[in-house]
């Protein structure tokens, strides 16, 4: 590049790679190169800022077992006299009969799978080792009803698994192998995990092992249906068939969490994907390594979640809490006074926000312990204390039915009639009244049954046709109004809204 001396007057030319340029096409030249450079230093510092995971899978991967189980099945043989006569037929028909009939049903002698056999099912999964005497932690359901569990390490070498114990509750599962000086994971701490923080599995999806996936921390302390005492972890790892039971590995190299279920309505991974937190495995692992199960705190309640219409209807400033549907008899929360309409707003200090908040708090307690709950009643704060008692065997804990409740509301369109001694009784109720008929009106459209009992209407308890009437009669318009119903033993409180 060469500059050219001229008067003041005249624009100064450069030669830039053999073409003359003005001043000001120069400092624009300049003004492109300079944000390409930037634009390549922000490139560089960005690529340097991205996650390196090889070191982590090196170190980890040697840990990560695969887990494969078989289950006999009953025997599907043809009785060997129902079986249709194939001799004498052309040998093509023969042969494509024999390959139609089931495994066990081939006649001897008719090819691959001579005489009758027994059917097996089998399921993959992924494990990992916790000590190095061979512990190993995976899902229960990867193991669940299997007659043999075989490991395959990282070697590809295979051994036979015993089955320590089993906690279906959190599904997890503890295996033992024969082995010493076997390579280990580190264990982390869930607890310290963050959103958006990197996190990576290694598991054997669809059979293919030690396959790698990584994403970021979606959420945590997620409630799922029938998994009451699991906070899982949320991730966006892709998670598929296979890599359940499998590790789910911070940035340091530590396990956080077992990869157990994906959210999905392909039957692939959706970008949804959940975890066990280690915190909780391990407490599971070790009661079952010392004592063949699992102790859990227990209160004895139905609860449900305070939405924003239950909140308005119990004076709460906002939706919080677990609400107290139902009280078991001769259970912890009964012997302590606990009622029906309560609302559970913290236990031993700590914030209650969603209602599944409580199960995990109380599960973590153990029998015999004490629980301070914050409630609200009638509208006043006031503490309880509960002796926290033994969660009973998984079936028993409601003593009562198994069926769903429908969630049912009010206004009225119904016929109540008083509640027979007999009745009152069975149901251990003190009052109450029951829904002979349902018309056309607000009750049919929200689902008011015939059989239905009502207990509580607008906070106030029912004790008689009478008074259910009264209180219906006076129920505000355009405010949430809460109402508690049984069916079919068991408890809830709905809301609804009269606009006349």
């Amino acid at each position: 590049m060469l500059l050219e001396p001229l008067g003041s007057y005249r624009l100064t030319m450069l030669v830039v790679n053999g073409s003359r340029m003005s001043i000001p096409r120069l400092k624009t030249y300049l003004s492109w190169m300079a944000a390409v450079l930037m634009l390549g230093q922000v490139l560089t510092a960005q690529a340097e800022a991205l996650p390196d995971f090889t070191s982590l899978v090196e170190q980890a991967s040697p840990a990560v077992v695969n887990i494969s189980t078989r289950q006999k099945l009953p025997d599907r043989s043809v009785a060997r006299g129902q079986m249709p006569d194939l001799e004498g037929l052309p040998p093509m028909l023969r042969e494509f009969l024999e390959r139609s009939m089931p495994p066990g049903s081939r006649p001897p002698g008719s090819g691959p799978g001579k005489g009758d056999r027994q059917r097996e099912a089998q399921s993959l999964g992924s494990g990992f080792i916790i000590s190095a005497d061979g512990f190993i932690l995976t899902n229960n359901h990867v193991i669940d009803g299997a007659d043999e569990i075989l490991v395959r390490l990282s070697d590809r070498s295979e051994m036979k698994a015993k089955l320590i114990g089993t906690d279906p509750r959190t599904d997890v599962a503890v295996l033992k192998i024969d082995g010493k000086d076997l390579p280990t994971v580190k264990l982390g701490n869930s607890d310290k995990l963050k959103v958006g923080e990197w996190v990576l599995a290694i598991g054997s999806p669809f059979g293919f092992d030690h396959s790698v996936t990584k994403g970021i921390v979606s959420a945590k302390g997620r409630s799922l249906p029938n998994d009451t005492y699991v906070p899982f972890i949320q991730t966006d790892v892709a998670i598929n068939p296979g890599n359940s039971g499998g590790p789910l590995f911070n940035m340091a190299g530590e396990v956080v969490g077992i990869n157990s279920q994906i959210f999905t309505r392909s039957g692939g991974f959706m970008g949804l994907s959940f975890a066990i937190p280690i915190d909780v495995a391990m407490d599971v692992a070790n009661q079952l390594k010392a004592n063949g199960k699992v102790n859990r705190g227990w209160l004895g309640v139905v609860i449900q979640e305070v939405n924003k219409d239950l909140a308005e209807s119990f004076g709460l400033d906002k939706p919080a809490g677990a609400l107290v549907a139902q009280v078991l008899d001769d259970g912890p929360a009964a012997k302590a006074g606990l009622q029906v309409g309560d609302v559970i707003l913290s236990a031993n200090g700590t914030p209650i926000i969603m209602s599944a908040d409580l199960p995990h708090l109380i599960g973590n307690l153990k029998d015999g312990s004490k629980a301070e709950l914050e409630v609200i009643r009638d509208g006043k704060r006031q503490k309880l204390t509960v002796t926290v008692g033994a969660l009973p065997a998984e079936g028993e804990e409601m003593g009562a039915s198994d069926e769903g409740v429908e969630r049912s509301s009010n206004r009225m369109g119904v016929s109540v009639t008083d509640l027979t001694a007999e009745q009152m009784k069975s149901m251990d109720l003190k009052g109450g009244v029951v829904i002979k008929d349902v018309q056309d009106g607000p009750a049919s459209l929200i689902g008011l049954q015939p059989g239905d009992v009502i207990t509580h209407l607008n906070n106030q308890a029912i004790t008689s046709a009478k008074q259910f009437t009264e209180v219906a009669k006076g129920l505000p318009k355009n405010r949430s109004v809460s109402m508690r119903v049984l069916r079919q033993g068991r408890a809830t409180f709905i809301t609804f809204k009269l606009a006349e």
